[in-house]
């Protein structure tokens, strides 16, 4: 099979996070005489709610170092169950074997919608889920087929390893064939940059992902908002996980812990996700 790929983004983001602006305490009281180095890897989706929650915390403590790379659900979900990170995060839940094997301890702080997005000068905002699933599969080949203009459809996916093409496999494709023309991109960053810069271009995003460099596309006529997904009304949606090998300790512990805090809640909201409480 033919594979194309697309290099958009990076394949990871790497950053050790230090700031010079004062936060107040409230729930970062958690990583009070704290000192040491975490490390995180894994699903890209997470990363903006990771660097806001690691910059409030090193700027809180500066004893404490945050390492946030990307990579892909599969990738965390290996690196934390190996022993190379302290959290893996993964945009689907691992699953029955994945936890068996690793011993994983599995903890979900948002929930996220995977919509399908277009480039801002193209005029389709809304397609059926048959076309969907038509146009990923390479059946429909031209935008004016569904309404557009007479160009060349440009179709963008993830590698098998992103829990964002999970979801969206399964509850947009209904697990349906993706063409092997499909340009790969390896990142949620990358995904909105590549359909930002194409005319021609579709593809699919984290809702949290999704701003005016690209236009949101309905589907059924239900579009992909935050507001439709914390209702149910979108259905492409899945939860944001932090996973750890056995029971979380030290840093890695109040991390998560933190993100479940009305702190760490308001930074879900703020990203563009679904708080959990």
């Amino acid at each position: 099979m033919k594979v194309r790929t697309l290099l958009v983004g990076l394949a990871v983001v790497y950053c050790t996070l230090v700031f010079g602006w004062t936060v107040q305490a409230s729930d970062l009281g958690l990583f009070e005489g704290e000192k040491g180095t975490l490390k995180i890897a894994g699903g890209t989706a997470h990363i903006p709610v990771m660097k806001e929650a690691a910059k409030r915390i090193i700027t809180f403590n500066p004893d404490i170092q945050i390492s946030i790379a990307g990579g892909g659900s599969g990738l965390g979900i290996k690196q934390v169950g190996e022993g190379l990170v302290d959290i893996g995060n993964s945009g689907r839940k691992p699953n029955d074997e994945e936890i068996s094997r690793y011993g994983l301890q599995v903890f979900k702080w948002a929930v996220d919608g995977v919509g399908i997005a277009v480039n801002p000068k193209n005029p389709v905002r809304s397609l059926s889920k048959a076309q969907v699933k038509d146009i990923f599969a390479g059946k429909i080949t031209s935008w004016k087929q569904i309404g557009g203009s007479d160009k060349k459809i440009n179709v963008y996916t993830r590698d098998e390893a992103s829990g964002t093409r999970a979801v969206f496999w399964k509850k947009a494709l209904s697990k349906g064939e993706i063409s092997s023309k499909a340009y790969f991109v390896v990142s949620n960053g990358g995904m909105k940059s590549a359909i930002a810069q194409d005319p021609n271009s579709i593809g699919y995003v984290s809702v949290g992902y999704i701003d005016n460099t690209v236009a949101a596309v309905s589907i059924d006529g239900v579009a992909p908002t935050l507001e439709n997904v914390k209702e149910g009304k979108y259905k492409v949606a899945r939860g944001l996980y932090s996973n750890t090998k056995g029971e979380p300790t030290g840093l890695a512990k109040k991390l998560i812990k933190y993100l479940l805090t009305p702190d760490g809640q308001d930074i879900v909201a703020d990203k563009g996700f679904v708080p959990v409480k």
